[in-house]
């Protein structure tokens, strides 16, 4: 499975404008990092990147030692992304958005992979209703079973809580956890998305400011932050 990450020099520009310069990361597999930084800091840019979604300007991202912009199809079989668009069908059910992305994958197993998901999301009461009725904290719960959906060995999240409760936040973490898997996410909230990471970075102004080797504590982190805004 491919599950390590290296990002080497990545630059990407729109315009003038620098949204990303010269960031370099490398996550081991199994690791999960979040990501830090104000609004516009770059965090959103990185991860589409990342993504597949978006190519950089320089600079690349291997996973398991494979460019993925060289060989995108094979790296989106194993990645997972929850990101502000929900990649889902409105006029369609909950269960029929997860079979289409299952057959998309060849998800073996694909009816008890599905109502598993849903169940452990609360999701599985509503399963046949259209996914327009639902509300944005029930959409992001079936975007993060679309992301899950394949057992990806890389899931990228920005703001994967948004919308969720506790519950679902505590049951989103026990899906990531129920394989090894690496894993990025941005987070609002450092002392939540401290809690839930084994390394954190900040972004500021497209730059790496703050990335230590392993695990720092929460004060050093919230120091960090303070002087990223400041920078900023």
């Amino acid at each position: 499975m491919i599950n390590s990450i290296e990002v080497k020099n990545l630059c990407r520009n729109f315009g003038s404008f620098e949204a990303i310069h010269n960031v370099s990361l490398s996550i081991q597999p199994g690791e999960t990092m979040a990501l830090f930084g104000h609004n516009g800091a770059g965090k959103t840019t990185l991860l589409k990147i990342m993504s597949t979604v978006m190519k950089p300007s320089s600079g690349s991202v291997e996973y398991g030692g494979q460019d993925i912009h060289k060989d995108s199809g094979t790296v989106r079989a194993n990645l997972g992304v929850v990101s502000h668009r929900s990649f889902l069908y409105s006029s369609l059910t909950a269960y029929d958005n997860l079979v289409f992305y299952a057959k998309l994958y060849g998800v073996h197993d694909r009816e008890n992979r599905i109502k598993q998901l849903l169940s452990s999301l609360g999701l599985k009461a509503r399963m046949y209703d259209k996914v327009g009725t639902y509300s944005r904290g029930m959409q992001q719960k079936l975007s993060i079973a679309r992301a899950l959906l394949h057992q990806p060995g890389i899931v990228l999240m920005d703001e994967p809580e948004s919308g969720l409760d506790n519950r679902a936040s505590e049951s989103l973490w026990q899906l990531l956890n129920e394989k090894k898997r690496t894993v990025v996410f941005t987070h609002h909230n450092l002392e939540k998305g401290f809690a839930a990471a084994d390394r954190v970075m900040i972004l500021s102004r497209g730059r790496v400011f703050f990335a230590p080797d392993g695990k720092c504590s929460l004060t050093e982190l919230q120091d960090a932050y303070s002087a990223s805004l400041e920078a900023a």
